[in-house]
């Protein structure tokens, strides 16, 4: 695991509940270690024919937070239970859901976001060591000039395509997984420095998201970025005024640079889309929808906010979830699409899936329904279905990486525009 935690793998703990038997085995194949990112096929041999157990999974993250999941199998007439090919009958989920126990985790306390992973079990036991940076991966901090983050590189000689990740959490997993894959990617925080939220930001420079560009660009010739919520539009804002970029991800973000002033070389480049909390939504649980505190980005008076895409030379993906709760996704895909068509461009692709929710992360996390909201003062409500949301995640996962393979390679060729549907 990445040095985001204190060691360089989690262990997972299954747990089988019945009374103990030195028969009965729990398997993890192909290996019982892997990267986080990979999938597991859970196995139980030695059970008695269509006898009935419960698996339950536990971890607990780096703050001592619980997570756990559980589900009750019956075993075929050998006395075996699949994953991959027996249903669940009840628990955390129903249905036959091979990585089920893992996404299906919830928090035992409310409002909380995965941080760290462990697990036991109790009929058999077997440790899967889900790695978070793979093996002959650097990690190196980075404080240069503005410059504030982490530094991944795959092992091996050569110049590797380079990703700027701009996060809106703390969290390095998607960065150290990426580098696992074969990019140089360099991790920022989105808020950092002397301001403890984004409130307190009378505005943003992205000049100083440009020198992150430009110490990428001491390593390979071709940049891409990913970003989610406000850090996405943050990217598009890069890959439009700053020379150098070749492929943007954008994850649940909006057509407009939202919150605060915009800067460039000094001179404003961008106003604000103005935002509302007194237009949370409270929900029972405690958290509020926030997809509906912005002003509309089309209106006349935040016609200035709107980022001019059309300009930028580099290639996007665009990504929305449509079930996400604190941005109107799907729509501000729309209009970035739309806009980028009115110019006669097809510099991109595009993909929405519907049940799935806001926090789009590596597959195989927790599913996060609420937590403290990144950047502001709230307990926010994300939106996703489960399952839906899990299985999203398991395909954006192969599309970023095909997306930057495709565009972060010095031939890459021209591609016509794309538009995918994912239920």
């Amino acid at each position: 695991m990445s040095s985001v935690f204190s060691s360089k793998f989690s262990p997972l703990l299954f747990r089988l509940s019945e009374k103990m038997s030195s028969q009965v085995r729990l398997r993890l194949l192909p290996r019982a270690r892997c990267l986080f990112d990979e999938p597991i096929k859970v196995k139980v041999e030695g059970l008695r024919s269509r006898q009935v157990v419960t698996m339950r999974a536990r971890l607990t993250d780096d703050k001592g937070v619980v997570f756990s999941s559980s589900a009750t199998y019956r075993a075929n007439g050998s006395g075996e239970v699949d994953l991959n090919r027996d249903p669940s009958l009840g628990g955390s989920y129903v249905g036959v859901e091979p990585m089920g126990l893992l996404w299906s985790m919830r928090a035992e306390k409310s409002h909380k976001k995965f941080q760290k992973a462990t697990s036991l079990k109790m009929l058999a036991e077997e440790t899967n060591e889900r790695l978070l940076m793979g093996d002959g991966v650097s990690r190196v901090p980075v404080k240069e000039g503005n410059i504030s983050g982490v530094l991944f590189t795959p092992p091996g000689e050569g110049l590797f395509p380079a990703v700027l990740d701009i996060l809106t959490f703390r969290s390095e997993t998607r960065a150290s997984l990426l580098a696992s894959k074969g990019f140089v990617v360099l991790g920022i925080g989105l808020v950092q420095g002397k301001f403890e939220s984004f409130e307190h930001y009378p505005r943003f420079h992205l000049d100083h998201f440009k020198e992150a560009i430009d110490f990428l660009k001491q390593q390979p010739k071709v940049i891409g970025i990913i970003g989610r919520s406000k850090a996405a539009d943050l990217a598009l804002s890069l890959a439009t005024f700053v020379p150098g970029v070749n492929a943007t991800v954008c994850i649940n973000g909006c057509s407009a640079n939202v919150g605060v002033p915009l800067y460039y070389k000094k001179q404003q480049i961008l106003s604000p889309l103005v935002y509302d909390l007194s237009k949370l939504i409270p929900t029972e649980s405690g958290a509020s929808i926030g997809k509906y505190i912005f002003e509309d980005p089309l209106a006349e008076k935040n016609k200035g906010s709107l980022v001019p895409i059309e300009q930028a030379k580099a290639h996007f993906l665009f990504v929305a979830g449509e079930d996400d709760l604190n941005y109107d996704s799907k729509t501000y895909m729309d209009q970035m699409v739309e806009r980028l068509k009115r110019h006669g461009k097809e510099n991109f692709e595009c993909v929405s899936y519907r049940g799935a929710g806001h926090l789009l992360e590596p597959p195989y996390e927790p599913f996060c329904p609420s937590c403290a909201h990144g950047i502001s003062h709230y307990i926010a409500s994300w939106g996703g279905q489960p399952e839906a949301h899990a299985a999203a995640e398991v395909h954006l996962w192969k599309k970023i990486q095909e997306f930057f393979r495709t565009h972060l390679s010095s031939d890459a060729a021209q591609t016509k525009a794309k538009i995918i549907t994912s239920g």
